[in-house]
């Protein structure tokens, strides 16, 4: 399964452009009400006119396409700035992890690879 995973991540890394789909924005009040309430949540915390964000964005979209029942939002701080600080996000993009029970359990600045993103899906099932 992982295997398969990390093929499709790889994939749609290489196939990524900032012309594509990129992952829709969730305004953080909805999301944070929904932390911690018995799923883990993925939070992809950029920009939408940042490069590396963009890159992300689509690869985190083409999840979501085949999962649309995973927990994977993306933050738009450009919109949103004093959400940046209330997450203490110091560079964008950020991936911010957050456990069933609302603990935060995983933090990465840039863009992760396809084998990290197939492991934190396979670890944290959203």
């Amino acid at each position: 399964m992982k295997l398969v995973i990390t093929i499709f991540l790889t994939f749609f890394a290489l196939t990524a452009t900032a012309k594509e789909h990129i992952l829709k924005e969730s305004k953080y009040k909805y999301v944070e009400a929904s932390i911690g309430k018995g799923k883990s949540y993925f939070l992809e915390v950029g920009s939408d006119s940042c490069h590396s964000c963009k890159i992300m964005g689509s690869i985190l979209y083409r999840v979501k396409q085949v999962h649309p029942e995973y927990n994977i939002h993306f933050i738009n701080v450009k919109k949103e700035r004093k959400v940046a600080y209330k997450l203490k996000v110091m560079m964008i993009p950020t991936q911010i992890i957050y456990d069933k029970y609302g603990k935060e359990v995983y933090r990465h600045i840039g863009v992760l690879t396809a084998d990290e993103l197939a492991k934190l899906l396979e670890i944290y099932k959203f």
